[in-house]
């Protein structure tokens, strides 16, 4: 078995781009509108919905994270606000420093919360959608990697 998407229904599907694509780094790869029922199945507004895949063009299998725009938010649309129970973050191995100029540079992920766990340097922002997203610097991968935690 094996996760394909995480997804996130974004308030701004623009900004969100701004952040995974210039800031984060992925890669547009996949950009469309889809015409469905999406009231019964998902419980949105109405019957159109954007789909952006992004993702490592030269991996895979690096997993993908999915931009959802079903149009205006409803009023009353909750925020999220983690922790909590049910979806808590997305994580993703990146070189840190150059994540977090970009989003220094541009006005993104807000002030980052940094710490270092037995020589692996962690970082987390969040998205415009208000997702904490985790950024582990890419040197700890073979660390996992030996770890057994990643496959």
């Amino acid at each position: 078995m094996k996760l394909h998407h995480s997804a996130i229904c974004t308030n701004d599907v623009d900004e969100s781009l701004r952040f995974w694509r210039d800031g984060i780094g992925f890669a547009v790869q996949f950009d469309h509108r889809f015409e469905g029922d999406w009231p019964t199945l998902f419980g949105a507004d109405g019957s159109e919905l954007r789909s952006v895949f992004l993702g490592d063009p030269a991996d895979h299998d690096s997993g993908i994270v999915e931009l959802v725009d079903f149009g205006t938010p409803a009023p009353g649309d909750p925020v999220v606000d983690a922790p909590r129970r049910g979806f808590f973050l997305l994580s993703v191995f990146a070189d840190l420093e150059e994540v977090l100029s970009r989003l220094r540079n541009l006005g993104l992920g807000g002030e980052p919360r940094r710490i270092d766990v037995g020589g692996t340097r962690l970082a987390v922002v969040r998205d415009p959608n208000d997702v904490l997203v985790e950024v582990i610097d890419a040197g700890a991968q073979a660390n996992l990697d030996r770890m057994g935690t990643r496959r």
